[in-house]
């Protein structure tokens, strides 16, 4: 029996890509062509409900598709496979961070034709020079908890929130919690 050749090699490559271990998009013009089974863990949509959307259905906001597409377009000019963390959006609208890697099918217009996979990110990864407790903490303050929500969640006091929140505040060079997480919200940008 020959593998990789006619209908039995096709079955076998539409069988890699549906359960490939990440979730595999296939996207032209940032458009989504197909979408991995995966998909539905890691983002809560099934492939047919991502199919035929733009791509800016999986970020938190406008600014992140924009800033994130520009900067991963440049760089598969650049090199054939980009690679990176973000937050992404779930269909249940808690943000997550996920390691996205790319190629691009025609390098010179990268945007036309592109494989992405996403995985969660390790979360030692996010965040630059956050400790583990503020990454944790991080983490509710972009999926939109108060203070009260997060220590309850996390099971210590609002004061050890409101102490690590302004730790934070300080380290990410930011004037005030909203400003926290507009820059959370673009961290590959921080150093890691």
């Amino acid at each position: 029996m020959k593998t990789g050749h006619g209908a039995l090699g096709r079955d076998y490559e539409r069988l890699a890509f549906l359960h490939a271990p990440d979730a595999t998009l296939i996207l032209a013009d940032r458009v989504i062509l197909r979408a991995s089974l995966r998909v539905i863990e890691f983002f809560g949509w099934t492939p047919a409900e991502l199919e035929g959307q733009s791509i800016r259905l999986l970020y938190p906001g406008q600014s992140d598709y924009q800033l994130i597409g520009e900067r991963a377009r440049r760089a598969l000019q650049a090199e054939p496979v980009y690679r990176d963390e973000r937050f992404m959006l779930r269909k249940d609208g808690q943000v997550v961070w996920m390691e996205g890697c790319g190629v691009a099918l025609d390098q010179a217009d990268p945007l036309r034709l592109a494989i992405w996979t996403y995985r969660p990110a390790e979360e030692k990864a996010a965040f630059g020079p956050l400790t583990g407790a503020e990454k944790r903490i991080a983490h509710y303050l972009v999926n939109g908890f108060t203070s009260k929500e997060i220590a309850q969640a996390l099971s210590c006091s609002h004061r050890t929130v409101e102490v690590h929140r302004a730790n934070m505040i300080r380290k990410m060079g930011v004037r005030n919690s909203f400003e926290l997480v507009r820059k959370l919200l673009a961290a590959p940008d921080l150093p890691h």
